[in-house]
C-alpha cells in the first residue's frame, strides 16, 4: 500500500510533459531532463543506505509520501522551467529516502521467497503508475492544470495510515551487528554484479525513456490527444503491473538471470512488433512491452538482495544509483536522438536499445532458483 499511496504521485509528470511543452517551449531534450532533476538524489543512495542500515527504517517509509504529495500536486502551478525542476528535485529526495529502505524492509518479512515478496512490493508501485497518469489527467481536466493542487490531500492521508499501520512493526528494524568488512570493500566484492546491472539498467532506461517518458508526446505529436496518450501510458503501466506481480515467484524458481535474459531476447523482438503494426494489435503489443519491461524490476530487486551481507540498505542504495542515475542519462540520449532526427525514428531504432541488455545479462551471476512447494 505505501509503495502504492508513494508512486502515484511520482507518475504525474509523464502525462503532463505534453502540457508544458507547450506552455514553457521546450525540446525533447528539456522535455526528457525533467526527469533528470528527479533522479540527481539518487546519487546519494548508498549514503542514505548506509544510514537506513543505522536507524530505523520504517519511518522513512512513512514520511515520504506526504513529502512526495506536496511537490508533485504544485507542479501545476509552476510558471516556468526552473520551478518544475526544483518541485521534481524535492520530489526525488522523498522517492529516494523512500525507495532505498523499502526493499530491505520487504526482504526482512519474505523469508528464502524473496522474488515473491518484491513482486507484491513492485506492482504497488506499477498500479501506482497506471493510476497516477488516469488521477492526474482527470484533476486537470475538471480544474485546469493550475488546479493540481487539489489532489494534495490524499497522499498526506496516505502518510498518517501508514504511521498507525507501522509504528509498532518493530521486527523490522535494524540490529546493530558487528560489520565483515568496510562499505566500499563491499561494493568491490560484487564489482561484476554492478557492473552488469549498469549496462542491464541504461538498456532499460532507453527503453523506458521510449515507451514511458515520451508515450504520450509520441501519441500527441502523432494526432492523438492528452487522453490518448494516458490510455497509451496506462495500457503499459497496467500490463507492467502484471509482469511486475508474475516475474519475481518464477524467478525464484528458474532463477533471476536465466528470467532477466528471456526478458532481454523477447523485449527487442516486441518493440520491432509495435514499428509494424496498428490497431488492436499494436495495443496489444504496447501491453506485451510493458508486461516485459516491468517484469524486470522485481527480478533485479531480489537479485541484489540475494546478497549475502551485513548491509543490505547500503547494496541496495548502489542499485537504486544505478537503477535512477543511468536511466535518467539513457532518457536524455533519447530525447536528443529525438532532437537531432525525429521521435519517429526513436521508435524505428527502440530494438536496438534493448539488445544492449543481453550480452550484460550474460555477466551476471548463475543461480538455479530454489523448489518451492505450492
Amino acid at each position: 500500500m505505501g509503495h502504492f499511496l508513494h508512486d502515484v504521485y511520482s507518475a504525474f509528470l509523464t502525462p503532463l510533459l505534453p502540457l508544458f511543452k507547450e506552455s514553457f517551449g521546450l525540446s525533447y531534450f528539456l522535455v526528457t531532463s525533467l526527469s533528470l532533476y528527479g533522479r540527481i538524489p539518487s546519487l546519494f543512495n548508498p549514503f542514505i543506505g548506509l544510514l537506513a542500515d543505522k536507524v530505523k527504517i520504517r519511518y522513512f517509509v512513512i514520511i515520504t509520501p506526504a513529502i512526495t504529495a506536496i511537490s508533485m500536486s504544485l507542479l501545476g502551478l509552476s510558471q516556468n522551467y526552473w520551478q518544475l525542476s526544483l518541485l521534481l528535485f524535492i520530489m526525488g529526495w522523498s522517492a529516494a529516502f523512500f525507495h532505498v529502505p523499502a526493499p530491505v524492509l520487504i526482504r526482512r518479512v519474505s523469508g528464502n521467497q524473496s522474488g515473491k515478496g518484491m513482486s507484491f512490493y513492485m506492482v504497488g508501485g506499477e498500479l501506482a503508475r497506471t493510476i497516477g497518469p488516469l488521477f492526474i489527467t482527470s484533476a486537470v481536466s475538471w480544474w485546469g492544470l493550475e488546479g493540481s493542487w487539489r489532489v494534495m490531500p490524499v497522499g498526506l492521508l496516505a502518510s498518517v495510515i501508514l504511521f498507525f499501520r507501522l509504528r509498532n512493526l518493530k521486527k523490522v528494524d535494524y540490529k546493530p551487528k558487528p560489520k565483515s568488512q568496510g562499505a566500499w570493500k563491499e561494493l568491490g566484492k560484487n564489482k561484476q554484479l554492478f557492473i552488469a546491472l549498469t549496462g542491464y539498467t541504461f538498456s532499460r532506461g532507453m527503453v523506458r525513456g521510449v515507451f514511458v517518458t515520451l508515450i504520450t508526446t509520441y501519441i500527441v505529436v502523432n494526432g492523438g490527444d492528452i487522453w490518448d496518450g494516458t490510455y497509451a501510458l496506462m495500457i503499459i503501466q497496467f500490463a507492467g503491473a502484471i509482469g511486475t506481480l508474475i516475474s519475481g515467484g518464477y524467478s525464484d524458481r528458474f532463477g533471476r538471470r536465466t528470467s532477466l535474459l528471456f526478458i532481454a531476447v523477447v523485449s527487442p523482438v516486441l518493440l520491432l512488433l509495435f514499428n509494424y503494426t496498428d490497431g488492436y494489435m499494436n495495443m496489444i503489443v504496447l501491453a506485451l512491452i510493458g508486461l516485459f519491461i516491468f517484469g524486470s524490476n522485481p527480478i533485479l530487486l531480489a537479485l541484489v538482495q540475494d546478497i549475502k551481507t551485513d548491509r543490505p540498505s547500503f547494496n541496495n542504495g548502489i542499485f537504486m544509483t544505478i537503477s535512477f542515475a543511468f536511466g535518467a542519462v539513457a532518457a536524455l540520449l533519447v530525447g536528443k536522438i529525438a532532437d537531432l532526427s525525429s521521435l519517429d525514428m526513436v521508435y524505428q531504432i527502440s530494438p536496438l536499445f534493448a539488445l544492449i541488455a543481453i550480452p550484460f545479462t550474460l555477466m551476471m551471476p548463475k543461480d538455479e532458483g530454489v523448489k518451492l512447494k505450492l
